[in-house]
């Protein structure tokens, strides 16, 4: 396919020759994640049927899923009334959308108001993505696990050794 192609010339593309994308699971209609493409992004998205992105931060395309097995099937392809942002309707593979390990990368809610208020998060870590699996480092674990302590303490030379935890 052409990155040439008429029907890509429709799309206005900003000054670097990107388009803001919105990925939205088929079904639930859940927003699952923001992103970006160029030309050849969508154009191979097309092609393929699965999303393909362009990274900003490695410069180069990026099929989702192609580190973490966590594809993105296009069923519908959607350009907005201004025309300068795109919508895939997407059938999500295993569920997890986020390089965090949850399904949604929009898994933090705000709550309160303008002067109180605070995110938080509401989506649970479906898998713990090991680093780089899925395009970002490992997931952060879910609150529960948060909690939970992180260290021995090493014993000392007055004290006997004991194995309580404490927190970190």
């Amino acid at each position: 396919m052409s990155i040439s192609a008429k029907w890509l010339n429709k799309v206005k593309w900003d000054e670097v020759g990107l388009v803001p994308v919105i990925a939205q699971e088929v079904g639930s209609n859940d927003v699952l994640m923001f992103a970006w493409m160029n030309r050849e992004a969508l154009a191979r998205t097309v092609e393929i049927g699965q999303a393909v992105y362009w990274s900003r931060s490695r410069k180069k395309l990026w099929h989702k899923g192609e580190e973490s097995g966590h594809f993105q099937k296009v069923h519908e392809i959607r350009l907005d009334c201004d025309e300068d942002v795109v919508l895939l309707k997407v059938e999500q593979v295993a569920g997890i959308a986020c390089h965090t390990g949850r399904h949604s990368c929009f898994f933090q809610k705000f709550e309160g108001n303008a002067d109180s208020g605070e995110w938080t998060t509401v989506e649970p870590v479906l898998k713990d993505l090991a680093p780089g699996a899925g395009g970002g480092p490992a997931a952060a674990p879910i609150e529960a696990e948060a909690a939970k302590p992180k260290r021995v303490r090493k014993p000392t030379a007055s004290k006997p050794a004991d194995n309580d935890k404490t927190p970190s």
